[in-house]
């Protein structure tokens, strides 16, 4: 009866048994009974399901990913071979990528140059034409020849980190190897901008190494190199989201370093274009972590000394902060005045451009919590003898909305506004100066004038009572110098003291 059962089961066929019993002819001639042969071809079936149970599960490494994918001549045009072996061609085009420049020779023009030229603008055409179809190989092959291409460390700074106005005036240092880089990178942002690209499957290769690795490439002294990587890394920020925070951890710890450390940075300004279009996009209200970061890392840029190189960006940073919440203007403020500049002019004057631009959103309740520090210092900037300092202050009196504000708490800034400008009408030596003081008493005047003549004669108290202060100052040092001038004769009838000698025995 088994065997009636038996002999109805299907058998298995010549090919199955031949590539079942293939590899394994020592152990078919060693057991020649049905369980030697059974047992034999179960184990063959499970090493064969092994094996392919290890391709799948290695699919997460490049290298093993570049191992199952059949091989296609390099050379060959993506209009000689068919659409199904095109991403096989595009990997062999990036295998033979992945040879990193040499930049110490720019001018060898070697054959192997000229071809990986070739096939990267190739590579750039085929990608930007919307025809490429990327799959898990080809993204961790176009990881693998970024990185070594692109990544790689900088020789060390000779130029000194000046101030803002002498680095203005340096010459930017280009990378002789930028025609071979630009296409590379020019590839990558192609790659990245991809609208099929799956971020699921190439956020395993882009990960936290490597934005760790391209951030560190801002270092860059070539501007090129800087701007597409502004390009990359905004693409970057906005296509993983997974990545966000972990991108503005980072570049967190970047500012950190250049402003309580090193003060030596290239790509600040670039870092801060790319935040104030992310800051832009913040959800309103404001997440904590957000306002620590306009408290911890964007005010305290406001520190160096090479503020003037990436002010610009700086400001529409913190603008842009400052329109999703009024109430952090109170903190701007206060960090500006923390760190305000005290003998560097050009400074204090994109100090005072980025304080009026504040001032045009603040809310009047944030401004009255603020007014009084600030406008001690307006009026010291009022008195600055480089007369471009004090002619920006009095170009605030011009801004209507800053205007407005002075005018509904004229009782607490015209007496701390009134004394600078006495005394700039009496000592200024820049006529210039004088003739805007002049128009700044008369703004004042029309506004209030009983207030303005209040001030007046409050100052000409002040200057009397300083005035006595003085006077008896004077009185009280004549009368020591009186009174010293006859301690001399009488100290000559004072016989000198002897000095002290030990008694205790040696």
């Amino acid at each position: 009866m088994i065997k009636q059962i038996l002999r109805k089961l299907p058998r298995k066929s010549q090919k199955s048994d031949s590539l079942d019993s293939a590899g394994n002819d020592s152990d078919n001639h060693a057991s020649n009974s049905d369980d030697g042969v059974q047992c034999t071809n179960f184990g063959n079936k499970i090493s064969s399901r092994l094996r392919v149970v290890k391709r799948v599960s290695s699919a997460v490494f490049p290298a093993s990913i570049m191992a199952g994918v059949e091989a296609v001549e390099p050379n060959l045009s993506f209009n000689n071979v068919s659409n199904p072996q095109k991403p096989n061609l595009f990997i062999s085009k990036l295998n033979l990528c992945c040879e990193a420049c040499n930049s110490s020779d720019p001018d060898k023009g070697t054959a192997e140059q000229d071809l990986k030229r070739r096939t990267l603008i190739e590579l750039v055409d085929f990608v930007s034409s919307g025809s490429a179809k990327f799959n898990e190989a080809a993204i961790a092959a176009m990881c693998k020849m970024c990185a070594i291409n692109l990544f790689r460390v900088f020789p060390p700074k000779y130029r000194s980190n000046t101030a803002s106005g002498e680095a203005d005036d340096e010459e930017p240092m280009f990378d002789p190897a930028w025609s071979s880089l630009q296409l590379v990178y020019d590839l990558f942002l192609q790659f990245i901008s991809y609208s099929s690209l799956d971020a699921k499957v190439a956020k395993k290769y882009i990960d936290q190494p490597f934005i760790l690795r391209l951030l560190d490439l801002f270092e860059s002294e070539d501007p090129r190199e800087r701007d597409c990587l502004k390009t990359i890394l905004h693409r970057i920020y906005g296509k993983f989201t997974v990545h966000r925070p972990f991108v503005r951890k980072a570049v967190s710890n970047i500012i950190y370093t250049f402003v309580f450390e090193t003060e030596r940075h290239n790509g600040i300004a670039e870092l801060l274009e790319i935040f104030g279009s992310v800051i832009s996009g913040f959800a309103v209200p404001l997440k904590e972590e957000h306002k620590m970061f306009l408290c911890r890392v964007l005010i305290p840029l406001h520190k160096p000394k090479s503020v003037g190189v990436y002010h610009q960006q700086l400001t529409y940073c913190v603008v842009q902060f400052i329109d999703k919440d009024p109430k952090l203007a109170k903190s701007v403020i206060t960090g500006l005045l923390k760190y305000w500049p005290v003998t560097n002019s050009q400074k204090e004057l994109m100090f005072i451009s980025e304080l009026e631009e504040i001032l045009e959103m603040i809310s009047m309740t944030e401004f009255q919590k603020i007014m009084v520090p600030l406008f001690r210092r307006i009026a010291c900037c009022l008195n600055s003898f480089h007369y471009q300092v004090a002619e920006r202050a009095h170009m605030l009196w011009n801004n209507e909305h800053v205007l407005n504000l002075i005018k509904h708490n004229r009782q607490v800034i015209f007496p701390l506004i009134f004394p600078a400008l006495e005394r700039n009408s009496r000592n200024h030596w820049h006529q210039t100066v004088l003739n805007l003081t002049k128009n700044t008493r008369k703004m004042l005047s029309e506004i209030d004038d009983e207030l303005t003549l209040a001030c007046e004669r409050k100052l000409e108290e002040e200057n009397s009572q300083s005035n006595e202060a003085s006077e008896k100052r004077k009185l009280t040092w004549e009368r020591l110098e009186l009174a010293a001038g006859f301690e001399p004769a009488a100290a000559n009838l004072v016989p000198p003291l002897k000095p002290a000698t030990c008694s205790v025995a040696c």
